[in-house]
């Protein structure tokens, strides 16, 4: 059996995140507002599903574009802090940013600048290293990440992607769609399951996934697995005891590091569906139990306790 240096490698989506509270998310009358502190945080998928599995006790390895400015900076300190495994490349236009409006519920609104270029690609003598270091590989879905389909199936790596709020239609996403192994996704632009159930349907039929998995806010999760006849719709867990809900960025990340962190155990077995829901579910909403992006992380003793089913009498 082949000895692997990381459990999981993440590539691609780092970036800073400036968060600005509000009442609501709409314009208020006027041209100012007064708000409460406005603060910058170390963010974006990649960042939050690489410091997600860190902290959750697996074998990380993150690579990206970063810029040599003082977001990049800021990123370097973080992962230095946490302890990360990080290698980068300069990115010729900068650290990509984000502002993201997060009302009193904890819904967020982000405006993303998205300032690579549009022919940038990750290159595959830089990616191939890792790759082949790595038991399984998460490919956000950063545009340069998309040529590096080829390495991974050469590669014979298990892969996994986060869709995010895809509409089924908008083409950024479909090679990512169709190419990975496990599929995540937001259903917060398909409006109702009646037009989410057809889309994880087509990711199963033209592409290659095993799972395709919907996160869908309070309304919980669906899942399909090939084979399986139906989508399956899985409730919301309640808060965790001492964490309210005050800011959902970041959630998404965290139900897919909770979820595969329990899917990965199943390795030797079929994994158990309902435990890797339940524990994505929890580590999406232990994240938004603090303000700001990727600001709290659950780890492997929290999320296995939250998770554990309750003792019964004999």
């Amino acid at each position: 059996m082949t000895e692997f240096e990381y459990d999981v490698l993440v590539i691609g989506g780092v970036g800073v995140d400036t968060i600005v509270r509000v009442d609501e998310l709409v314009a208020p009358v006027g041209d100012s507002v007064h708000v409460p502190p406005i603060h910058d945080y170390v963010a974006h998928t990649g960042n939050g599903v690489a410091l997600g599995f860190h902290h959750l006790g697996l074998r990380t390895k993150f690579i990206d574009y970063l810029g040599e400015d003082e977001q990049g900076a800021q990123v370097l300190h973080a992962y230095n802090r946490h302890g990360l495994d990080f290698s980068w490349l300069p990115a010729p236009q900068g650290t990509p940013r984000s502002v993201n409006l997060v009302d009193r519920e904890g819904r967020r609104f982000s405006y993303y600048d998205g300032r690579h270029p549009v022919d940038l690609r990750m290159p595959t003598a830089f990616a191939r290293p890792h790759v082949e270091r790595s038991r399984h590989v998460h490919l956000s879905i950063s545009n340069h990440n998309r040529d590096l389909f080829p390495l991974l199936r050469e590669s014979g790596r298990t892969v996994s992607t986060d869709l995010h709020a895809w509409d089924g239609v908008r083409p950024h996403q479909v090679a990512f769609a169709l190419q990975a192994d496990l599929v995540f996704m937001s259903a917060a632009e398909l409006g109702d399951v009646g037009a989410l159930k057809p889309v994880m349907r087509s990711i199963l039929d033209q592409g290659g996934a095993a799972l395709v998995v919907a996160t869908d806010g309070a309304n919980g999760c669906h899942v399909l697995r090939r084979g399986d006849g139906a989508v399956r719709h899985f409730p919301v867990v309640e808060p965790l005891p001492g964490r309210s809900i005050v800011d959902s960025n970041g959630a998404g990340d965290a139900f897919v590091t909770g979820f595969l962190h329990a899917w990965f155990g199943g390795r030797d077995r079929e994994p158990d569906l309902e435990y890797c829901v339940t524990a994505g579910q929890v580590a999406g909403v232990y994240a938004c139990g603090t303000a700001g992006t990727h600001t709290s992380f659950i780890d492997a003793a929290t999320l296995a306790a939250a998770t554990r089913p309750p003792r019964t009498s004999p």
